[in-house]
């Protein structure tokens, strides 16, 4: 009796372990089953959903971007902003220290002031000159008034030299009459002589008074000259003045402010940044096999990675000219003769379809986005 007590209990355990086994099968056969169904599935889907569409990950948000930078060099006297700060257009960011390029604007009025002074005296000569030209050819006139006179004077007193010729031949005058008659002429005739001489000697004068008013009239041309190039110096130097005081080129969000008060900063150095507040857009680089049937216009699903149950709608607009490593700072040069093909990628543009979303107006460049065009 003990011992078919004892065998009983032997004979259940071996069914169990015979039916367990069985339940195991048929559930990894269902699990597999499914897993196989889902995977085919799945890639169907895939497959199909590849027909129509190009997706790519390797894509970013972008925008414009401003670098502020100085058209003068100095040290920074006043840092108006700060990092993150909100700027619309003119809104002042630096000012710098000013006071060598006020001398300089003192310096160059100081010159326009001397440049308009030799002016006034290049015009006040050129008023002498022709002044003295006036007078000169006055004197002129007066000579030819007094040669006429003298022209007068020789002709009667020759007229009386020759009576009181025939006259002291009869003798019907004294020596001493012939005598004045005779120097009466005389001196007639050195008279009118001393005054075409002195006619002569006026008219050389009115030529040298007239090349000097002309030499005059040039140093008024160059005195205006002089006052248009210190026009233009005292511009300048205004301008670069104007210069030290450094605006938001546009409306913006700023950059970290990398500049301190006291720091020297050089003409053309970029001290930071100003993201313009424009519509941001995307930019996609696709692998070159990917392209074949992507076309300008096509419409594109943008998934933001900071925003992941959002969709935003928007459309392919441009490709770039060139792929990306070709705009790399070393592009890669296979003429080594160790030549590995890689897939290139082109950065193509997409731009929303509505610029006015509120999504989009929180995009910040950089940001990391999943692309997906339809090719249909």
């Amino acid at each position: 009796m003990e011992t078919q007590t004892q065998t009983k209990p032997t004979n259940n355990i071996n069914m169990q372990e015979t039916t367990a086994p069985k339940k195991r099968s048929k559930g990894f056969i269902i699990v597999l089953a499914a897993l196989v169904i889902g995977g085919g599935a799945f890639g169907v889907t895939k497959y199909i959903h590849s027909l129509h569409h190009e997706e790519t990950d390797n894509a970013q948000i972008d925008a414009n971007v401003s670098p502020v930078i100085p058209r003068v060099s100095g040290y920074v006297k006043e840092v108006r902003v700060k990092d993150n700060q909100l700027v619309k257009k003119g809104d002042t960011l630096v000012i710098l220290d000013d006071r060598d390029l006020a001398l300089k604007v003192q310096q160059a009025e100081n010159g326009l002031y001397t440049a308009q002074a030799n002016l006034g005296a290049a015009e006040a000569s050129t008023a002498a000159a022709q002044a003295g030209i006036s007078t000169a050819e006055a004197q002129i006139g007066t000579i030819d008034a007094q040669i006429a006179a003298a022209k007068v004077n020789l002709w009667r007193a020759s007229q009386d030299f020759e009576r009181y010729s025939n006259l002291i031949k009869d003798h019907s005058i004294t020596q001493q009459e012939f005598e004045q008659a005779s120097a009466a002429k005389q001196t007639a005739e050195r008279q009118l002589d001393v005054l075409a001489k002195q006619k002569a000697a006026a008219a050389r004068q009115t030529n040298v008074v007239s090349s000097q008013s002309g030499a005059t009239s040039k140093q008024i041309n160059i005195a205006n000259a002089g006052i248009k190039q210190r026009e233009t110096d005292v511009a300048d130097a205004k301008l670069n003045l104007s210069y030290t005081v450094i605006t938001a080129p546009e409306d913006g969000v700023l950059s970290k402010i990398f500049v301190q008060p006291g720091q020297f900063v050089s003409a053309g150095q970029s001290l930071f940044s100003v993201v313009l507040s424009t519509t941001p857009w995307v930019v996609a680089n696709f692998k070159e096999t990917q392209l074949d049937k992507m076309k300008l216009g096509q419409k594109v699903t943008v998934h933001i990675d900071a925003y992941p149950e959002k969709a935003l709608e928007a459309k392919v607009t441009s490709f770039s000219p060139a792929t990306g490593s070709k705009f790399a700072l070393l592009p890669a040069d296979n003429a080594s003769g160790n030549f590995v093909k890689v897939v290139q990628r082109l950065p193509v543009k997409i731009e929303f379809d509505n610029p006015n979303d509120e999504l989009v107006k929180q995009l910040r460049p950089g940001m990391n986005v999943l692309v997906d065009v339809h090719l249909n």
